[in-house]
């Protein structure tokens, strides 16, 4: 027995969405038995994205019933069945939350229509279900509606069981009613992280580091190593004791702190692979008589570089970005412009101080850059910090800088327009 299920959330925080539109159906393999389909008042705002994605506002959920009011139903609904969803482990996730937010631990089995799509239609462009309905003519309404969208789950699985012909995948592919979800000491773990920018450690039963790694939202990315099925996954669920972190503010420190403590710690599970950095750049050419000109090359070691890159067509494609950004074709101020370009996106053979976000309000993350080279980072909430370069290097921690942070620092000021560099004095 099957229960397809979609859910409408409000959107928010990780773990703090609520239910606002649940849609189950009873499926036995062959026909729909049963079906429970309503609205649900989640007793919080809904975010303004998913009003606009749903069509369903705070005012249509007044007179909705609490899900306290619909748990009963959802339970004998469900009994004795497989929850069946599309991303089921973001709609199992919520509902557990819902039923632990009561008191009570729902456990179900759980089928996910993306995995078992991803192995019986491995040539579709896109696994997900709007695209690939459309993409296997199942007709669809009523999209991002919990009703509309179950049903075009189900004619779905309709359509992978037959395909699946041998019965071996579905087996595979069912998760264990723990699996997709959290134990109790994984729950505490997960509980205790902070749902912000860092970096975070996975220890063993040792203290020993099995894994590093840095998010813009600790807490939901532990939670995914937790709840996936790859086998880096699992050898992080089952080894996994205890988990560390720092607060970066800034993404650019979390992804330069990554690096240097991945280095300087080998974690078990980390990749061995050494990170080399930029193998080509933007180089700027100067001719006999003073002009600049830009060239996408190899690097190796020219005088000049406005850009680092891990390949040529990366190169060439942002030549042309800057190249319309800056107006450097046929411009009579192509040398200012060049340099400005210049100042804007590369740290070669530079000394200057990249400002970024701080852990908290008021203050700064400050990475210190000397000739080209990264030197360290600290955090900052006083000018006089900034302005006074040997109190600055007192504050920092410092970092050896290599070739894959400079590639780091540059990739970032490139997909970051509001970054603050602060030139030093030479």
């Amino acid at each position: 027995m099957y229960a397809i299920l979609d859910i409408e959330s409000t959107g928010g925080k990780y773990n703090e969405e609520g239910i606002m539109e649940i849609a189950i159906h009873r499926f036995d393999g062959h026909k729909v038995v049963d079906k429970f389909i309503s609205l649900v008042n989640p007793e919080r705002d809904i975010q303004p994205f998913v009003v606009n994605l749903t069509g369903i506002n705070n005012k249509m959920l007044v007179t909705a019933p609490k899900f306290h009011e619909v748990a009963k139903r959802i339970i004998e609904i469900t009994q004795d069945a497989v929850l069946v969803a599309h991303n089921a482990q973001f709609d199992y996730r919520i509902l557990r939350t819902e039923f632990r937010r009561l008191g009570y631990n729902y456990q179900r089995k759980t089928l996910c229509t993306v995995d078992l799509s991803k192995k019986l239609i491995p040539e579709a462009e896109s696994h997900s279900l709007g695209k690939l309905v459309r993409s296997l003519g199942i007709a669809v309404s009523d999209r991002h509606r919990a009703n509309g969208d179950a049903l075009a789950t189900l004619k779905l699985f309709k359509l992978l069981l037959t395909k699946d012909s041998n019965k071996t995948i579905i087996t595979e592919v069912i998760r264990e009613e723990t699996l997709g979800e959290l134990s109790t000491k994984q729950l505490d773990i997960v509980d205790s992280l902070p749902s912000e920018t860092g970096v975070y450690y996975m220890h063993d039963k040792n203290g020993e580091i099995l894994f590093i790694g840095k998010s813009k939202n600790i807490k939901k990315r532990v939670n995914q190593h937790f709840t996936n099925v790859g086998a880096l996954a699992r050898k992080l669920q089952k080894e996994t004791k205890k988990v560390t972190f720092e607060k970066t503010g800034s993404e650019l420190v979390a992804l330069l702190k990554e690096h240097h403590e991945i280095k300087k710690n080998a974690p078990t599970y980390n990749d061995k692979r050494r990170k080399k950095g930029y193998t080509h750049g933007v180089y700027v050419i100067e001719d006999e008589s003073g002009n600049f000109s830009l060239k996408p090359e190899r690097a190796n070691g020219q005088t000049k570089r406005l850009g680092s890159f891990n390949s040529l067509s990366a190169t060439q494609n942002f030549l042309n970005k800057i190249s319309e950004e800056f107006q450097l074709e046929n411009n009579e101020n192509q040398n200012s412009k060049i340099e400005e370009a210049t100042n804007k996106y590369s740290i070669d053979k530079r000394s200057i101080v990249v400002l970024d976000r701080g852990r908290e309000l008021g203050e700064q993350s400050a990475i210190l850059i000397k000739n080209g080279q990264l030197s360290g980072f600290g955090f900052i909430d006083l000018n006089y910090q900034l302005n006074n370069i040997h109190i600055l290097e007192s504050i920092i921690t410092s970092m050896q800088g290599d070739e894959h942070s400079t590639f780091i620092i540059e990739s970032y000021l490139r997909k970051r327009n509001r970054i603050k560099i602060i030139e030093l004095n030479k």
